[in-house]
């Protein structure tokens, strides 16, 4: 008789949470009305860039210095390595993902995680021809990043980029500029 009684939880639980599951789990896509960047090259991304500038949230409040790098993985998928010190627990800390892309390998339309099966949008929506400054949007307007490889942006990339999200409705007041 115990054992009825857990079954019938265990199945009503799977039916409240299996939605909610699946939903974080579903293929990510591009948000309607942004443009990734075309032509995109892996190879030539792959390396080490540095945040200028953010929204805040929680994975990174408080954090300077923070850097991505992304090397190329043998499967095709691209191993992301996010590190930035905490300014209010005055430590380092870095965290490890993986990057998938979304259809064809040469666009900048990718999906990251850093937790399993949960993925979030990654889209590369501008850049220079040379890779040294890029702008990426999330999947909502409550992820952007401004990244260079370099600690500084040039002032003209970066009106270019504000611009950009600008148009594409996000808040800006809302930018972190990230001390490098």
């Amino acid at each position: 008789m115990k054992y009825s009684k857990y079954l019938k939880i265990a199945v009503g639980t799977a039916l409240l949470v299996g939605p909610f599951i699946f939903q974080a789990c579903k293929s990510v896509k591009v948000p309607a009305g942004v443009q990734v960047v075309d032509n995109f090259n892996i190879k030539s991304y792959a390396g080490k860039w540095y945040e200028i500038a953010r929204f805040d949230f929680k994975h990174e409040k408080d954090m300077d210095q923070v850097t991505a790098e992304y090397t190329l993985n043998e499967d095709g998928s691209v191993k992301v390595l996010n590190r930035g010190f905490d300014t209010v627990k005055n430590e380092w800390k870095e965290s490890e993902g993986k990057a998938k892309f979304i259809g064809e390998k040469t666009r900048g339309a990718l999906k990251v995680s850093f937790f399993g099966p949960f993925y979030s949008g990654y889209n590369v929506v501008a850049m220079d021809p040379d890779y040294e400054n890029a702008l990426i949007f999330g999947e909502s307007k409550d992820y952007i990043w401004f990244l260079s490889r370099n600690k500084t942006m040039p002032g003209q990339v970066k009106q270019k980029f504000l611009k950009l999200a600008h148009d594409a409705g996000y808040d800006l007041d809302r930018l972190v500029w990230t001390k490098q």
